[in-house]
């Protein structure tokens, strides 16, 4: 009776054991295809910060405004293996500002949402990106202002590194073209054009 019990006991515990084995890793195993075990997993939402410096021109204007940036970016990636997909939106503020002669244009926000396909080395993927871009152009001559709100399109390439299970870092590439529209002070069509490179940090849930 003993061995019976014994056997029994082997038995449930062995599939306990396979059981577990089956359980995903990783909190945000759930929204991943294909992931091997123990493999870092870029799926599911996040949300994170960035820094970073754009420069560009002004079109049918000599102005070219560049400066520091900063904002929050959000996404949603889905993974296949080593592929993933995602949506990604961010809103920046931005500095960038030049004078030249009587004009000053600057651009005091802007934002965009963006497809992103990637390719993960477990926890280091290489990424592109594009899509929609919108912001405003503001510009300025002898006390008289005028402001924009235009939209575009955008694209770039970047990489990220997860460096914890929920934490990621990144540094991204865009070029941004924000399209013309005419500007009364300079009886013009004027848009921006500009790149950046900025610098993140992503929390994944």
């Amino acid at each position: 009776m003993s061995r019976i019990a014994f056997a029994a006991g082997a038995l449930v515990a062995g599939l306990g054991s396979a059981q577990a084995a089956d359980i995903p890793y990783g909190s945000r195993a759930p929204y991943t295809v294909n992931q091997p075990l123990n493999a870092y997993s870029w799926a599911g939402p996040y949300l994170g910060g960035n820094v970073g410096y754009g420069w560009g021109s002004v079109g049918n204007n000599f102005t070219k405004p560049n400066g520091m940036l900063g904002g929050v970016q959000g996404g949603y990636n889905w993974q296949n293996g080593p592929f993933v997909f995602g949506l990604e939106a961010d809103i920046q503020a931005s500095g960038a500002n030049d004078t030249f002669a009587p004009w000053k244009f600057s651009n005091p926000w802007f934002g965009t949402v963006r497809g992103r396909v990637g390719y993960a080395l477990n926890n280091v993927m290489v990424y592109g990106t594009g899509g929609l871009a919108f912001g405003q152009l503001r510009g300025e001559t002898f006390g008289l202002s005028e402001s924009h709100t235009t939209a575009g399109w955008t694209a770039g390439v970047g990489a990220e590194f997860g460096f914890a299970q929920n934490w990621s870092a990144k540094i991204e590439y865009l070029y941004v073209d924000l399209s013309d529209s005419r500007f009364t002070i300079t009886g013009l069509p004027n848009g921006y054009q500009f790149g950046l490179v900025r610098v993140g940090v992503n929390y994944h849930f």
